[in-house]
């Protein structure tokens, strides 16, 4: 279950790939929006998107805190250089995990909208607006989102170098 200086445990792996596999899906769903525009396909995961953001955060605080509580006993990097870089991406990739559903409920909160995942009231509809909120939500949520997708795509791209050209054991600590 705990993490050990040779493998992540069964809780960090569970929580990588369980997060792995939501935030595909909301990516398959933008990326469709884009392609396909607005069709019942895509109102399919769209009408998806909220909900499976409040589990994605919810998740990123449970693993944040899971990572601090087995900060010791994680497997170390094989060399100082690659670690530092590794250390610093994973820092932007969690950065981005809280910070991009923070400013979608904050504008979810501003537009007045009740957020209810999956019936569960977060707040109430309001009549009162907080352009404020709207407005940062806007113009970051989605930029955001996006350089998240392209952290994913080269953390992704970094574990495979690891995998077939290096050949150590990143790939199978995780996996």
């Amino acid at each position: 279950m705990q993490d050990n200086h040779e493998r992540y445990g069964l809780v960090s792996r569970v929580l990588h790939w369980g997060m792995a596999a939501i935030l595909l899906w909301q990516f398959l769903g933008m990326v469709l929006l884009i392609i396909l525009g607005e069709t019942p396909l895509t109102y399919f995961f769209l009408g998806t998107h909220g909900p499976l953001g409040a589990v994605l955060f919810v998740l990123i605080v449970i693993r944040l805190g899971w990572v601090g509580r087995n900060a010791s006993n994680r497997p170390q990097p094989e060399d100082s250089c690659s670690g530092k870089l590794a250390s610093i991406g994973h820092k932007l990739l969690y950065t981005l995990m809280i910070v991009v559903p923070l400013l979608a409920l904050l504008r979810s909160y501003g537009s007045g909208r009740a957020f209810t995942p999956f019936g569960i009231s977060l707040w109430e509809a309001s009549e009162q607006k907080i352009g404020w909120m709207i407005s940062v939500g806007n113009a970051a949520h989605g930029i955001l989102a996006w350089v998240l997708l392209a952290m994913i795509a080269g953390h992704v791209s970094f574990a495979i170098w690891h995998k077939a050209i290096k050949r150590d054991q990143v790939w199978s600590r995780m996996v």
